[in-house]
């Protein structure tokens, strides 16, 4: 009865690959906007394939007329999601040390990791941040370039040290609001502006640095440390993953682990 359909090694290829995308494509846009715009894509590419199966011809031409620049409406509503993607393969690359070590070399990229001597001072900056309740908020920079929050502040390129760091956010310092970055074992700039991230799932009870902590985090390959004005409660923030940090040993340890390469 099925002997018409014939299926060869090629088409399981074909399509355990395409379910691979979907899968990714869904985990990208999970808890966000876009995931009720993209089921309203695909119910309308539905719709479509139907009037076309029923032969209703100018209906089905004015349809295919719109799918037609379907592509370039599907890179305009979703350019966020699809540099998050590109963004993920290029880190899983970059995170190869042998691959980081060639295109740091062709390309002079930022990746490698603060000293010891260089992670105290932040550590130690944080904690005495926190017993004070001194809000905080520190980008940690890998690979991702962050030229363009770089721009938005005030460029330093200051030696890192536990003094200046809590001068910059001290609450009537002129450079208190926005971010630090902190890049090639320096402090980069401060003052710096952060893409705000539209996940609805963020608890309610994190505020706008948080929310920006995120948003970096989801937009490059940068860890972000966050001190709460209000509690004084650490976090460390990567891929949009928010982690509650109970210890200056956690936030070490989650500083040290951030520039490991992924497996």
């Amino acid at each position: 009865m099925f002997d018409f359909i014939k299926i060869e090694l090629i088409d399981i290829i074909d399509i355990t690959l395409v379910g691979l995308l979907i899968y990714q494509a869904y985990k990208l846009i999970k808890g966000t906007a876009a995931l009720n715009i993209f089921t309203g894509i695909l119910l309308f590419y539905f719709i479509w394939l139907v009037v076309k199966a029923l032969q209703m011809s100018l209906l089905s031409a004015i349809l295919g007329q719109v799918i037609g620049v379907g592509v370039l409406a599907l890179i305009i509503l979703f350019q966020q999601e699809i540099r998050r993607f590109l963004l993920r393969i290029g880190t899983r690359y970059m995170d190869s040390s042998q691959n980081l070590r060639v295109l740091s070399y062709i390309f002079g990229t930022k990746g490698k990791p603060i000293s010891n001597e260089e992670l105290n001072e932040i550590t130690q900056a944080c904690r005495r941040m926190s017993e004070s309740r001194t809000g905080a908020l520190i980008v940690l920079a890998k690979s991702s370039s962050l030229e363009y929050v770089i721009e938005s502040g005030d460029r330093l390129d200051a030696r890192i040290s536990r003094r200046l760091i809590e001068n910059i956010f001290f609450k009537n310092a002129p450079m208190h609001d926005g971010a630090m970055v902190i890049a090639a074992e320096k402090i980069v700039a401060a003052r710096c502006t952060l893409p705000i991230s539209e996940n609805p799932h963020i608890p309610a009870n994190f505020g706008m640095r948080h929310r920006a902590a995120v948003g970096i985090s989801e937009e490059s390959d940068s860890s972000v440390i966050v001190v709460s004005e209000e509690t004084g409660e650490i976090s460390f923030v990567k891929n949009g993953e928010i982690k509650r940090i109970n210890s200056i040993t956690e936030l070490r340890i989650s500083i040290e682990s951030s520039y490991k390469p992924a497996p």
